[in-house]
């Protein structure tokens, strides 16, 4: 039995395109860029990274020697996620999930790797008499809107969270330590 091209187009593996395929993570976040392939067939799947076209992973085996980058697709799924480590900024580019039809199939991944810089604003010291009222202002400027947990400490000792979302009161000597964040134009952490 012979297949029409239409038929034989009609099987052709295809790309979910219901992806994000923009993703911003921060220096050592690690990245996931989802490849959702429907009616794979007998082909593979490849992730390159578009700056020097260097293969990274074919189906399940990865291509290079940076242990930072590797294909999870769990047992029959349609998902081939490329995951990198340990991201730097030098890693920012575009990235493509190929297949290997004839012609080649491919779709296009924008990675962006940010360094978070944090700014804490007013003076570096600060003179108060006891039992005075201060406020410490905490800035960062750049990054998505998912950035995390800000950490503020007392010299060494972390100043401990409280199951109240946006406020930490730490306990002992400094049960008067309120810590509230939000996200306005950056995260800032007061």
């Amino acid at each position: 039995m012979t297949l029409t091209t239409e038929e034989s187009a009609g099987l052709q593996p295809y790309f979910d395109f219901d992806v994000q395929r923009n993703l911003t993570v921060t220096v050592g976040q690690t990245g996931f860029l989802h490849c959702r392939v429907e009616r794979l067939g007998d082909k593979d799947v490849a992730w390159i990274r578009k700056r020097d076209l260097h293969i990274l992973t074919t189906g399940s085996s990865t291509y290079t020697s940076d242990q930072r980058f590797q294909v999870i697709r769990p047992e029959h799924s349609i998902n081939w996620t490329l995951q990198i480590k340990y991201p730097q900024v030098r890693d920012s580019g575009v990235y493509e999930c190929q297949i290997n039809t004839e012609p080649k199939m491919s779709l296009s991944y924008e990675l962006t790797v940010i360094e978070l810089r944090a700014r804490i604003l007013g003076p570096s010291d600060i003179f108060v008499k006891s039992g005075s009222e201060i406020i410490m202002t905490c800035v960062i400027q750049q990054g998505p809107h998912d950035l995390g947990t800000v950490f503020w400490y007392k010299g060494n000792a972390l100043i401990e969270s409280t199951t109240q979302e946006n406020s930490v009161h730490s306990g002992g000597e400094n049960q008067r330590i309120t810590v509230e964040t939000d996200w306005t134009d950056g995260l800032t952490s007061r």
